[in-house]
């Protein structure tokens, strides 16, 4: 993996956002949109559609109000994917902090745990580079994984502590958050099977929110 603690370093000299409103833009796959209950802008523009509360983002904006909080999430796609849609949302939504929640569909079709995390290094870098706080978050178990996914998913949120806490990222264990205690590795409320509840979202909002707080303090 390459360095981007220099990025780090820009940041902290010449923060462009400083005084400005909040902009948090959440970039992520199935479990940022809000997948089943609610679909996100961009899914269904320009608002969305379904029940709000089914998203984290809607979660975070009960607890900061004051912030515009940006649901780019789209269900079904892979990291490279979600890369792909990053440069122009940076340049346009010009955001203080881009939360990034991304891996799963990688892992489900085959893909490797090196993939996922070249393709997340890329994200935090281009983020950085703009000028944006970064706050990553491990990715969220499902209860058909098999054993050979939840290795590698275990492998990819080891990969997300470590480099979040190397570079001074913020960072959500949310795999901890949703994960059902009595049967490790699934969730803990769930209407299908592979998203959470509204009641996982919520936890998940507040544990955001809490997160966005501090990297923006």
């Amino acid at each position: 993996m390459k360095e981007i603690g220099f990025a780090l370093a820009l940041l902290a000299v010449s923060p462009a956002w400083a005084d400005q409103p909040v902009t948090v833009l959440a970039m992520g796959d199935s479990t940022t949109a809000g997948t089943p209950g609610f679909r996100s802008p961009v899914e269904a523009p320009p608002d969305g559609a379904g029940d709000e509360q089914s998203q984290y983002a809607h979660w975070v904006r009960q607890l900061h109000p004051e912030w515009r909080v940006l649901n780019r999430g789209v269900n079904g796609e892979r990291t490279d994917q979600i890369l792909r849609r990053l440069p122009p949302d940076l340049r346009t939504l010009k955001p203080q902090v881009v939360v990034l929640l991304a891996g799963v569909n990688d892992l489900y079709q085959g893909r490797s745990a090196e993939q996922v995390e070249e393709n997340l290094e890329r994200m935090i870098r281009l983020s950085l580079e703009a000028r944006a706080r970064v706050v990553v978050c491990t990715i969220l178990p499902y209860n058909s994984a098999p054993p050979s996914v939840l290795d590698r998913m275990r492998r990819v949120n080891r990969w997300i502590r470590e480099t979040s806490s190397r570079e001074g990222l913020g960072f959500c264990d949310l795999f901890s958050v949703v994960e059902n205690p009595a049967r490790p590795g699934t969730l803990r409320g769930t209407p299908d099977g592979l998203h959470p509840d509204v009641d996982g979202y919520r936890k998940m909002g507040e544990t955001i929110g809490e997160e966005l707080q501090r990297v923006l303090s």
